[in-house]
């Protein structure tokens, strides 16, 4: 049902079951798929692809103009999958000519006040809390979690499975399955909760535990803890996987903090 206060594109393609409440403006390059709802006062620009069952909420605005001042009017998307909850007043610009899009992924929160730049990819199943700023070019892989009021600078990745803590000023890369420390940001464990209530086996947490603990052993600088972890630590799976995580990462991943809340 679309409402008759709502002002949308005759060439809009709005599949059925779409609910578009009053006042929501959709714009003509819009795409959006079977049984969304679109809150009143949302903005749905040019470029925008959103999947089915998504809940788009009021003040949000979806494919906005990059903030970019490199951006010269190349056409881009922003691509939204299935089942995704975008809060009210987030804002997800669309993409430049780096990715020609911005993506989040199926199954995904976006609480209010979030705003998500050009060119970032969230993946699948991904939590982010309320206000969480995230610059151009990053990229948060699927299960991760983000607490709320963090900054995440331009370019930086996040590893699956990870729990960002919020209050966060990120400029480094954060590992897969690793909880952070918020200011100033750094290693504080294995997510250990978080990967029991996704199924992992004790095993498998083990196997990441150990893996962490040869990286952050006190006194190596990260050339040394890949070494290290090369040659200590049995090779697997996890294992593989982190190590390719850090060796990849263009930005330097977290090293350990001891916060102090004192």
């Amino acid at each position: 049902m679309i409402s008759p206060l709502a002002n949308v594109h005759p060439d809009a393609k709005v599949a059925e079951g779409v609910v578009v409440e009053p006042f929501a403006v959709i714009h003509k390059d819009v795409e959006i798929g079977e049984g969304t709802w679109i809150g009143s006062h949302t903005v749905i620009c040019d470029g925008a692809r959103i999947g089915k069952k998504c809940e788009v909420h009021p003040g949000a605005v979806i494919s906005g103009v990059p903030q970019d001042l490199k951006f010269e009017g190349e056409v881009t998307t922003c691509e939204i999958g299935d089942n995704t909850i975008i809060r009210e007043c987030v804002t997800i610009s669309r993409g430049t000519k780096d990715k020609l899009k911005t993506v989040i992924g199926n199954n995904v929160l976006l609480m209010a006040y979030v705003h998500v730049a050009h060119d970032c990819i969230i993946g699948d199943r991904c939590i982010v809390a309320n206000a969480v700023q995230i610059a151009g070019h990053c990229t948060i892989n699927e299960w991760a979690i983000i607490g709320g009021t963090t900054a995440i600078h331009q370019f930086v990745t996040i590893g699956k499975h990870a729990m960002v803590a919020g209050g966060a000023r990120l400029g480094k890369d954060v590992p897969p399955y690793v909880l952070t420390t918020r200011v100033p940001a750094g290693f504080a464990g294995v997510n250990t909760l978080g990967l029991r209530r996704r199924g992992f086996s004790n095993d498998k947490i083990r196997e990441i535990q150990e893996v962490y603990k040869a990286f952050y052993e006190e006194g190596r600088n990260i050339t040394q803890s890949i070494s290290f972890v090369e040659e200590n630590v049995v090779s697997s799976e996890v294992r593989d996987e982190i190590l390719a995580f850090i060796k990849g990462s263009d930005r330097g991943v977290l090293r350990l903090v001891k916060e102090d809340y004192t």
